[in-house]
Protein backbone atom coordinates (compact mmCIF):
# COMPACT_ATOMS: atom_id res chain seq x y z
CA UNK A 1 0.00 0.00 0.00
CA UNK A 2 1.51 3.64 -1.00
CA UNK A 3 0.18 6.58 -0.41
CA UNK A 4 0.12 8.48 -3.69
CA UNK A 5 0.04 11.85 -4.68
CA UNK A 6 -3.13 12.90 -6.46
CA UNK A 7 -1.12 15.38 -8.51
CA UNK A 8 0.41 13.08 -10.68
CA UNK A 9 -3.32 11.27 -12.20
CA UNK A 10 -5.19 14.58 -11.74
CA UNK A 11 -5.32 15.62 -15.24
CA UNK A 12 -6.20 11.79 -16.74
CA UNK A 13 -9.25 12.81 -19.08
CA UNK A 14 -12.50 10.90 -19.25
CA UNK A 15 -12.56 9.36 -15.23
CA UNK A 16 -14.44 11.44 -13.37
CA UNK A 17 -16.19 9.46 -11.08
CA UNK A 18 -15.08 7.29 -7.66
CA UNK A 19 -15.21 3.96 -8.61
CA UNK A 20 -13.40 4.33 -11.83
CA UNK A 21 -10.95 7.37 -10.38
CA UNK A 22 -10.61 3.70 -7.57
CA UNK A 23 -10.13 1.65 -10.37
CA UNK A 24 -7.60 3.15 -13.07
CA UNK A 25 -5.19 4.34 -9.37
CA UNK A 26 -5.65 0.51 -8.81
CA UNK A 27 -4.29 -0.39 -12.16
CA UNK A 28 -1.61 2.17 -12.14
CA UNK A 29 -0.53 0.60 -9.14
CA UNK A 30 -0.43 -2.62 -10.07
CA UNK A 31 1.50 -1.72 -12.95
CA UNK A 32 4.16 -0.23 -10.27
CA UNK A 33 3.40 3.71 -11.98
CA UNK A 34 2.28 5.30 -8.57
CA UNK A 35 5.00 6.73 -6.54
CA UNK A 36 4.57 6.72 -2.92
CA UNK A 37 4.75 9.80 -1.09
CA UNK A 38 7.46 10.66 1.55
CA UNK A 39 6.83 8.70 5.34
CA UNK A 40 8.79 9.14 8.11
CA UNK A 41 9.88 6.71 10.46
CA UNK A 42 8.00 5.58 13.72
CA UNK A 43 10.53 7.50 16.19
CA UNK A 44 10.63 10.50 13.35
CA UNK A 45 6.99 10.72 13.11
CA UNK A 46 6.70 10.60 17.64
CA UNK A 47 9.32 13.48 17.23
CA UNK A 48 7.17 15.58 14.76
CA UNK A 49 3.96 14.65 16.78
CA UNK A 50 5.86 15.82 19.50
CA UNK A 51 7.03 19.46 18.20
CA UNK A 52 3.76 20.47 16.42
CA UNK A 53 1.92 19.70 19.68
CA UNK A 54 4.35 22.24 21.31
CA UNK A 55 4.02 24.73 18.62
CA UNK A 56 0.20 24.42 18.88
CA UNK A 57 0.24 24.94 22.77
CA UNK A 58 2.51 28.60 21.96
CA UNK A 59 0.03 29.73 19.60
CA UNK A 60 -2.55 29.05 22.25
CA UNK A 61 -0.44 30.99 24.88
CA UNK A 62 0.15 33.65 22.49
CA UNK A 63 -3.72 34.22 22.32
CA UNK A 64 -3.28 35.18 26.23
CA UNK A 65 -0.58 37.50 25.71
CA UNK A 66 -2.70 39.41 23.90
CA UNK A 67 -5.28 39.25 26.54
CA UNK A 68 -2.86 40.64 29.04
CA UNK A 69 -1.78 42.84 27.10
CA UNK A 70 -5.35 44.18 26.43
CA UNK A 71 -6.37 44.60 30.13
CA UNK A 72 -3.09 45.95 30.86
CA UNK A 73 -4.08 48.56 28.27
CA UNK A 74 -7.72 49.15 29.18
CA UNK A 75 -6.06 50.22 32.49
CA UNK A 76 -3.94 52.35 30.92
CA UNK A 77 -0.75 50.72 31.84
CA UNK A 78 1.40 51.05 28.85
CA UNK A 79 3.84 48.69 29.83
CA UNK A 80 4.41 47.40 26.61
CA UNK A 81 6.07 50.43 25.05
CA UNK A 82 8.54 50.59 27.92
CA UNK A 83 9.53 46.60 27.68
CA UNK A 84 10.01 44.25 24.63
CA UNK A 85 8.19 41.59 25.73
CA UNK A 86 6.02 41.36 28.62
CA UNK A 87 6.28 37.74 29.87
CA UNK A 88 9.58 38.36 29.96
CA UNK A 89 11.20 38.79 33.54
CA UNK A 90 10.87 42.05 34.06
CA UNK A 91 7.44 42.15 32.24
CA UNK A 92 6.12 39.04 34.44
CA UNK A 93 7.18 40.39 38.06
CA UNK A 94 5.81 43.47 37.30
CA UNK A 95 2.11 42.15 36.38
CA UNK A 96 1.95 39.31 39.18
CA UNK A 97 3.17 41.98 41.71
CA UNK A 98 -0.14 43.96 40.30
CA UNK A 99 -2.15 41.07 40.77
CA UNK A 100 -0.93 40.70 44.49
CA UNK A 101 -2.51 44.22 44.81
CA UNK A 102 1.11 46.68 44.70
CA UNK A 103 -0.05 49.56 42.71
CA UNK A 104 2.60 52.52 43.83
CA UNK A 105 4.27 52.98 39.91
CA UNK A 106 8.03 53.02 41.46
CA UNK A 107 7.40 50.00 43.53
CA UNK A 108 6.49 48.43 40.62
CA UNK A 109 9.39 49.52 38.62
CA UNK A 110 12.01 48.04 41.03
CA UNK A 111 10.95 45.09 39.63
CA UNK A 112 13.02 45.66 36.66
CA UNK A 113 15.57 42.96 35.86
CA UNK A 114 18.91 44.23 35.81
CA UNK A 115 19.25 43.58 31.86
CA UNK A 116 15.90 45.87 30.83
CA UNK A 117 17.14 48.54 28.78
CA UNK A 118 14.26 50.69 30.22
CA UNK A 119 14.90 53.18 33.23
CA UNK A 120 13.27 52.33 36.04
CA UNK A 121 12.28 56.17 36.14
CA UNK A 122 10.07 55.27 32.58
CA UNK A 123 8.84 52.34 33.70
CA UNK A 124 7.37 54.24 36.26
CA UNK A 125 5.88 56.84 34.08
CA UNK A 126 4.03 53.78 32.23
CA UNK A 127 2.30 51.61 34.95
CA UNK A 128 0.15 55.06 36.19
CA UNK A 129 -3.32 53.84 35.34
CA UNK A 130 -6.77 52.97 36.92
CA UNK A 131 -6.89 49.81 38.43
CA UNK A 132 -10.49 48.57 37.41
CA UNK A 133 -11.35 45.41 38.95
CA UNK A 134 -12.99 43.97 35.82
CA UNK A 135 -9.77 44.35 34.09
CA UNK A 136 -7.79 42.77 37.14
CA UNK A 137 -10.27 40.10 36.98
CA UNK A 138 -9.21 39.63 33.08
CA UNK A 139 -5.43 39.91 33.55
CA UNK A 140 -5.32 37.28 36.53
CA UNK A 141 -7.48 35.04 34.06
CA UNK A 142 -5.34 35.80 31.28
CA UNK A 143 -2.16 35.03 33.30
CA UNK A 144 -3.47 31.88 34.66
CA UNK A 145 -4.14 30.49 31.53
CA UNK A 146 -0.68 31.60 30.01
CA UNK A 147 0.96 29.84 32.91
CA UNK A 148 -0.93 26.72 32.43
CA UNK A 149 -0.09 26.82 28.95
CA UNK A 150 3.65 27.29 29.96
CA UNK A 151 3.32 23.86 32.31
CA UNK A 152 1.97 22.01 28.85
CA UNK A 153 4.72 23.31 27.26
CA UNK A 154 7.34 22.08 29.56
CA UNK A 155 5.87 18.55 29.79
CA UNK A 156 6.50 19.02 26.14
CA UNK A 157 10.12 19.56 26.26
CA UNK A 158 10.52 16.61 28.78
CA UNK A 159 8.69 13.94 26.66
CA UNK A 160 11.58 15.74 23.53
CA UNK A 161 14.39 15.53 25.63
CA UNK A 162 13.56 11.42 26.55
CA UNK A 163 13.19 10.99 22.88
CA UNK A 164 16.43 12.66 21.82
CA UNK A 165 17.78 10.68 24.27
CA UNK A 166 16.99 7.44 23.28
CA UNK A 167 17.59 8.57 19.15
CA UNK A 168 21.44 8.98 19.57
CA UNK A 169 23.71 7.00 17.89
CA UNK A 170 25.07 4.15 19.92
CA UNK A 171 28.48 5.39 19.31
CA UNK A 172 29.11 8.97 20.25
CA UNK A 173 30.58 11.81 17.09
CA UNK A 174 34.62 11.73 17.60
CA UNK A 175 35.03 15.34 16.70
CA UNK A 176 33.80 17.59 19.56
CA UNK A 177 30.51 19.42 19.20
CA UNK A 178 31.51 22.83 17.43
CA UNK A 179 30.96 26.44 19.18
CA UNK A 180 28.05 27.80 18.71
CA UNK A 181 27.61 31.22 16.60
CA UNK A 182 25.06 32.79 18.71
CA UNK A 183 25.08 32.40 22.46
CA UNK A 184 21.55 34.27 23.12
CA UNK A 185 18.46 32.61 24.09
CA UNK A 186 15.52 33.08 21.91
CA UNK A 187 12.25 33.44 23.13
CA UNK A 188 9.96 30.26 23.22
CA UNK A 189 13.22 28.33 23.40
CA UNK A 190 14.02 24.63 24.53
CA UNK A 191 14.07 23.95 27.76
CA UNK A 192 17.15 21.52 26.89
CA UNK A 193 20.27 21.77 25.16
CA UNK A 194 18.57 20.37 21.43
CA UNK A 195 22.09 21.43 19.74
CA UNK A 196 24.21 18.72 22.10
CA UNK A 197 21.28 16.84 21.17
CA UNK A 198 21.07 16.81 18.00
CA UNK A 199 24.41 16.39 17.35
CA UNK A 200 24.83 13.48 19.59
CA UNK A 201 21.86 11.76 17.34
CA UNK A 202 22.82 13.44 13.68
CA UNK A 203 26.79 13.32 14.31
CA UNK A 204 26.77 16.93 12.43
CA UNK A 205 26.47 20.45 14.00
CA UNK A 206 23.40 22.09 11.73
CA UNK A 207 23.41 25.00 13.35
CA UNK A 208 26.80 26.30 11.60
CA UNK A 209 24.46 26.76 8.83
CA UNK A 210 23.12 30.54 8.73
CA UNK A 211 19.62 31.03 9.48
CA UNK A 212 19.19 27.40 11.05
CA UNK A 213 19.22 27.10 14.79
CA UNK A 214 18.96 24.61 17.39
CA UNK A 215 14.63 25.18 17.02
CA UNK A 216 14.69 25.17 13.21
CA UNK A 217 17.06 22.40 12.96
CA UNK A 218 15.12 20.03 14.89
CA UNK A 219 12.05 20.94 13.21
CA UNK A 220 13.50 20.33 9.80
CA UNK A 221 14.75 16.58 11.14
CA UNK A 222 11.48 15.77 12.40
CA UNK A 223 9.96 16.96 9.12
CA UNK A 224 12.72 15.15 6.92
CA UNK A 225 14.12 12.40 9.06
CA UNK A 226 17.74 11.98 9.33
CA UNK A 227 17.78 9.41 5.88
CA UNK A 228 17.94 11.87 3.01
CA UNK A 229 18.43 9.05 0.30
CA UNK A 230 15.12 8.60 -0.31
CA UNK A 231 15.73 11.93 -2.49
CA UNK A 232 18.83 10.90 -4.83
CA UNK A 233 20.27 14.46 -5.11
CA UNK A 234 19.95 17.53 -3.69
CA UNK A 235 17.92 18.47 -6.72
CA UNK A 236 15.33 16.14 -5.88
CA UNK A 237 15.42 17.34 -2.63
CA UNK A 238 14.73 20.76 -3.29
CA UNK A 239 11.69 19.71 -6.02
CA UNK A 240 9.89 17.64 -3.17
CA UNK A 241 10.05 20.97 -1.17
CA UNK A 242 8.78 23.20 -4.29
CA UNK A 243 11.50 25.11 -4.27
CA UNK A 244 13.13 24.31 -7.69
CA UNK A 245 12.14 26.45 -10.62
CA UNK A 246 9.15 24.77 -12.85
CA UNK A 247 10.29 23.63 -16.34
CA UNK A 248 7.22 23.83 -18.30
CA UNK A 249 8.06 23.92 -21.92
CA UNK A 250 6.03 23.57 -25.19
CA UNK A 251 7.61 23.34 -28.45
CA UNK A 252 11.31 24.36 -26.96
CA UNK A 253 9.50 27.83 -25.48
CA UNK A 254 9.07 27.76 -21.40
CA UNK A 255 5.89 28.52 -21.08
CA UNK A 256 6.51 28.80 -17.27
CA UNK A 257 9.35 28.36 -14.64
CA UNK A 258 7.31 29.36 -11.35
CA UNK A 259 7.65 26.97 -8.50
CA UNK A 260 5.07 24.90 -7.36
CA UNK A 261 2.65 25.63 -4.60
CA UNK A 262 2.94 23.79 -1.47
CA UNK A 263 2.20 23.36 2.01
CA UNK A 264 5.09 21.49 3.07
CA UNK A 265 6.11 22.59 6.58
CA UNK A 266 9.73 22.08 5.47
CA UNK A 267 9.79 24.76 3.14
CA UNK A 268 7.34 27.05 5.07
CA UNK A 269 10.26 26.65 7.50
CA UNK A 270 12.99 27.41 4.80
CA UNK A 271 11.66 30.66 4.07
CA UNK A 272 11.24 31.89 7.35
CA UNK A 273 14.75 31.20 7.92
CA UNK A 274 15.80 32.83 4.57
CA UNK A 275 14.31 36.26 5.06
CA UNK A 276 16.78 35.80 8.36
CA UNK A 277 19.44 35.51 6.62
CA UNK A 278 19.18 37.94 4.58
CA UNK A 279 19.64 40.46 7.69
CA UNK A 280 22.89 39.11 8.36
CA UNK A 281 26.46 39.83 7.07
CA UNK A 282 26.93 36.41 5.20
CA UNK A 283 27.39 35.51 1.50
CA UNK A 284 23.94 34.07 1.72
CA UNK A 285 22.63 37.24 3.30
CA UNK A 286 24.76 38.94 0.56
CA UNK A 287 23.52 36.64 -2.21
CA UNK A 288 19.73 37.79 -0.63
CA UNK A 289 20.40 41.10 -1.08
CA UNK A 290 21.64 40.78 -4.63
CA UNK A 291 18.78 38.85 -6.00
CA UNK A 292 15.97 40.92 -3.84
CA UNK A 293 17.67 44.58 -5.63
CA UNK A 294 16.98 42.69 -9.38
CA UNK A 295 14.22 40.45 -8.98
CA UNK A 296 12.64 41.40 -6.28
CA UNK A 297 11.99 40.23 -2.38
CA UNK A 298 9.63 37.26 -2.96
CA UNK A 299 11.66 35.15 -5.81
CA UNK A 300 14.95 36.22 -3.55
CA UNK A 301 13.05 34.40 -0.33
CA UNK A 302 12.42 31.21 -2.97
CA UNK A 303 16.18 31.38 -4.22
CA UNK A 304 17.90 32.02 -1.20
CA UNK A 305 15.35 28.83 0.76
CA UNK A 306 16.72 26.29 -2.09
CA UNK A 307 20.15 27.32 -1.33
CA UNK A 308 19.38 26.51 2.63
CA UNK A 309 17.91 23.40 1.50
CA UNK A 310 20.77 22.23 0.13
CA UNK A 311 23.26 23.01 2.44
CA UNK A 312 21.01 20.86 5.02
CA UNK A 313 20.59 18.07 2.04
CA UNK A 314 24.49 17.98 1.96
CA UNK A 315 25.29 18.43 5.74
CA UNK A 316 22.97 15.94 6.57
CA UNK A 317 23.36 13.05 3.96
CA UNK A 318 27.16 13.58 3.09
CA UNK A 319 28.58 15.25 6.50
CA UNK A 320 29.76 18.47 4.71
CA UNK A 321 31.26 20.82 6.89
CA UNK A 322 29.77 24.39 5.99
CA UNK A 323 32.17 26.99 6.49
CA UNK A 324 30.63 30.69 5.60
CA UNK A 325 32.95 32.96 3.55
CA UNK A 326 31.49 35.72 4.39
CA UNK A 327 29.63 38.75 2.35
CA UNK A 328 32.66 40.18 1.50
CA UNK A 329 33.94 37.15 -0.40
CA UNK A 330 31.15 36.45 -2.21
CA UNK A 331 30.94 39.69 -3.58
CA UNK A 332 34.73 40.09 -4.93
CA UNK A 333 33.56 36.24 -6.12
CA UNK A 334 30.52 37.84 -8.05
CA UNK A 335 32.05 40.93 -9.29
CA UNK A 336 35.31 38.51 -10.71
CA UNK A 337 32.53 36.42 -12.25
CA UNK A 338 31.04 39.62 -13.77
CA UNK A 339 34.60 41.56 -15.25
CA UNK A 340 34.93 37.34 -15.98
CA UNK A 341 31.80 37.59 -18.64
CA UNK A 342 32.16 41.26 -19.83
CA UNK A 343 35.76 40.30 -21.00
CA UNK A 344 34.22 37.18 -22.87
CA UNK A 345 31.42 39.02 -24.33
CA UNK A 346 33.68 42.05 -25.23
CA UNK A 347 36.04 39.33 -27.08
CA UNK A 348 33.09 37.88 -29.35
CA UNK A 349 32.94 41.13 -30.23
CA UNK A 350 36.50 42.10 -31.61
CA UNK A 351 37.08 44.21 -28.21
CA UNK A 352 39.52 44.02 -25.46
CA UNK A 353 38.06 45.07 -21.92
CA UNK A 354 40.75 46.99 -19.72
CA UNK A 355 40.36 49.38 -16.43
CA UNK A 356 39.93 52.48 -16.57
CA UNK A 357 42.59 54.87 -15.85
CA UNK A 358 42.87 55.62 -12.11
CA UNK A 359 42.74 59.63 -11.31
CA UNK A 360 46.16 61.76 -10.53
CA UNK A 361 48.32 58.83 -11.90
CA UNK A 362 50.22 58.89 -14.97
Amino acid sequence: MVVANARDVKHVPGRKTDVNDAQWLQQLHAYGLLRGSFHPPADIATLRAYLRQRERLLDYAAAHIQHMQKALVQMNLQLHHVVSDITGKTGMRIIRAILDGVRDPLTLASYRDARCKAAAKTIAQALAGNYRPEHLFALSQAVALYDVYQRHVAECDQHLEALLARLCAPVPPADPLPAPRHTTRQSNALSFDARAALYAMLGVDLTQIHGIGPALALKLVSECGTDLSKWPTAKHFTSWLCLAPGNKISGGKVLSAQTRRSKNRTSALLRLAAVNVGKTDSALGAFYRRLAMRVGKAKAVTATARKLAILFYNTLRYGMDYRDPGACDYEQRHRTRVLHNLSRRAKQLGYTLEPAPVEGVS
